[in-house]
C-alpha cells in the first residue's frame, strides 16, 4: 500500500523566521541604497528563489525596470545583479543567526512525524553558507531535519526546478515521488513540488505570503484572519498546491488525508490544481 514516507520542509517562513523577515529587510536595504525603494509586495513576490535569481526577478518587474532605466539611463545587466548580490550576501550572513528559532509547533510536529516513521528533508532559497548559520541556530533550539539541500549543491538549479527535492529523496532513500510531500510558504515552493511530482502543501501562518509577525497575526480580528487565510490559500492553490494548512501542527492530519487519496489511486501529478 502506497503511503507518505518523507516530508520536505522549507526553512524561512515555514520552520524558522516567522514571517520570513531576514531576507526581506536586506533586499529592501540594498535597493534603497541604489535609489529604488521597493514595496513589500514586490520584495516578497519572488521569495523562495535562489537569492541571485530573486534579485533578477525584482529587476525584471516592469516598475522596477523602468525606475532603473530612468535612474541609470540603461537597462540592468548581469553585472548589476552580481553587484547587488555582493551587497546582499554579507549583510544577510551577518544577521541570519538571529533567525533560527523554530516557528510554533515545528519541534513537536517534526518529532511526531519521526515517531510515525517519516523522513524529514529540507530545501531553501539560501546558499549553503547562509543555511549553515540558520541550521546551527535551529538545531540549538531543537529543530534539525535529517537532510537539507541548497541550490548551490544542485548546480544553482533552485526553485522552481525539482533537483533539491530529488537530492533529498536520494539521500533519504525515498523511493517514489508520490510518497513525498513538500511544505512551504511561497508560490515557488508549490512550483518546486509540482516540478518534482510530489504533493504540494502551503502553510499560511508564519509564511512570507502572509508577511506578518506572530504578534500581528495574534492581533487580527477573526474576520481579518479568515480573509487573509482565504487569500493566501487561493494564491497557493493557483500556484499548484494540493492542500493548505494554517500552521504546521495540522501537517500530520493532512498527511493522513493524502494517504487516503493515495489509497484511492490519486497521484500528485495527475491533478496538481485540485
Amino acid at each position: 500500500m502506497m503511503r507518505i514516507e518523507g516530508v520536505i520542509l522549507d526553512w524561512a517562513g515555514t520552520t524558522v523566521d516567522y514571517g520570513c523577515f531576514a531576507p526581506v529587510q536586506v533586499f529592501s536595504h540594498i535597493f534603497e541604497e541604489i535609489g529604488i525603494p521597493l514595496t513589500m509586495e514586490e520584495v516578497r513576490a519572488p521569495m523562495g528563489q535562489l537569492k541571485w535569481d530573486h534579485i533578477q526577478s525584482l529587476l525584471q518587474m516592469p516598475r522596477i525596470a523602468a525606475e532603473f532605466q530612468a535612474k541609470f539611463g540603461r537597462s540592468y545587466s548581469e553585472a548589476d545583479i552580481d553587484e547587488l548580490h555582493e551587497r546582499f550576501e554579507p549583510r544577510l550572513l551577518a544577521i541570519l543567526s538571529q533567525f533560527g528559532e523554530p516557528n510554533p509547533y515545528v519541534v513537536e510536529t517534526v518529532d511526531l512525524l519521526r515517531r510515525q516513521g517519516l523522513k524529514i528533508g529540507a530545501t531553501t532559497g539560501y546558499t549553503s553558507a547562509m543555511l549553515s548559520i540558520v541550521a546551527k541556530a535551529a538545531k540549538q533550539n531543537g529543530y534539525e531535519p535529517d537532510h537539507w539541500v541548497t541550490p548551490d549543491l544542485v548546480m544553482d538549479k533552485g526553485r522552481p526546478y525539482p533537483y533539491m527535492i530529488y537530492e533529498n529523496m536520494k539521500q533519504l532513500s525515498l523511493r517514489h515521488h508520490a510518497q513525498v510531500v513538500k511544505v512551504g510558504d511561497t508560490t515557488s515552493d508549490m512550483q518546486e513540488a509540482n516540478s518534482a511530482g510530489v504533493w504540494a502543501i502551503g502553510i499560511v501562518k508564519g509564511s512570507s505570503m502572509l508577511g506578518l509577525t506572530e504578534a500581528e497575526v495574534q492581533q487580527l480580528s477573526p474576520e481579518e484572519e479568515r480573509h487573509m487565510v482565504a487569500s493566501v490559500s487561493k494564491a497557493y492553490r493557483e500556484a499548484g498546491a494540493h492542500a493548505v494548512i494554517e500552521d504546521i501542527s495540522q501537517l500530520p492530519a493532512m498527511i493522513e488525508q493524502i494517504n487516503e487519496r493515495l489509497m484511492n489511486k490519486e497521484l500528485p501529478y495527475g491533478n496538481p490544481h485540485q
